[in-house]
């Protein structure tokens, strides 16, 4: 697909906007480069996990869940390994990855569609609002005060992606769909998990029913897996990427923007396997420190 020059609202070199709080106070975060005029564009596709929001939203929604008693603790010890087998062997295939997140899904089996997403509510509020970049919120923001459609795309359950976008403001969200059966998830997957290759055919789908051209759009990603649909569209934009993506932002002349601490930088070369392997302890030893409470309460006079 031919690139476009990226405009800016002057015609010459873009605008630089400081990302500032409600107090006027410059965030660690740094500042923003508004390089696009936003007015000229048809749209715009962000991804969630590390891109719009610091760290896994999935684990972030099991944490919420297992505070409410929604898990034993052996699911969710189960539930923290099946993550890190989907962080570490979903990079190896496309069917490692299905099959990982298939499984990792199973901890809403029998549950009402219902009871999810109002429990997802309150979780946004209680531990996702507070971990979403200011600065790729500050550019969804550009794109909406133009009147232009913004489209989480993730593959995250649809019905948390659902919730994070109608929170932000955002047009819609696409996402992993789960079967459902008279209002309960079976726990299975409903088509492929919306990663790599779906994701973009999930976009192009979305783009020729709303008439959006995308070599008039802009995507936003952290991941090297996101490379097919930053590379469907006009203007890809790299956001905290990964070393491969930053590499491929490099060779390739996209933009890349940085919202992370130095400190947080530098964690994204650990491998994999010891950031997955380290989320599972933190969910291991919260469902202990919660099954030895709830022992503490049961024997209570």
């Amino acid at each position: 697909m031919p690139r476009l020059p990226w405009p800016s609202s002057r015609g010459g070199r873009p605008d630089r906007v400081g990302i500032k709080e409600a107090d006027g106070r410059a965030t660690r975060e740094g500042t923003a480069t508004v390089f696009l005029d936003a007015a000229s564009l048809d749209g715009a596709f962000f991804d969630l996990d590390n891109t719009m929001m610091k760290g896994a939203s999935i684990f972030y929604f099991a944490k919420g869940l297992a505070s409410r008693g929604f898990f034993t603790w052996r699911d969710l010890v189960a539930f923290a390994w099946r993550q890190v087998w989907f962080r570490v062997a979903g990079r190896e295939s496309h069917g490692s990855m299905h099959t990982a997140r298939e499984v990792g899904l199973g901890f809403v089996a029998g549950k009402r569609v219902d009871e999810i997403v109002t429990l997802g509510e309150a979780i946004y509020d209680e531990l996702m609002a507070e971990r979403i970049w200011s600065g790729t919120r500050e550019l969804a923001d550009r794109h909406r005060q133009a009147g232009q459609p913004v489209w989480l795309v993730t593959a995250t359950p649809i019905e948390l992606a659902s919730v994070v976008a109608r929170r932000l403001g955002l047009t819609g969200a696409l996402g992993t769909r789960s079967e459902i059966r008279n209002g309960v998830y079976t726990g299975r997957l409903v088509g492929e998990m919306l990663h790599g290759p779906a994701k973009v055919d999930a976009v192009r789908a979305l783009a020729a029913e709303e008439g959006l051209d995308l070599a008039r759009c802009a995507a936003y990603s952290d991941s090297a897996n996101d490379l097919p649909l930053l590379s469907a569209v006009g203007y890809p934009v790299a956001i905290n990427p990964d070393p491969v993506l930053r590499a491929a932002a490099r060779e390739r002349g996209w933009k890349v923007r940085d919202f992370r601490t130095g400190r947080r930088v530098a964690r994204v070369g650990v491998p994999s396997v010891l950031g997955a392997c380290a989320i599972a302890g933190v969910v291991v030893g919260a469902a202990v420190a919660h099954r030895r409470r709830g022992s503490r309460r049961a024997i209570r006079p």
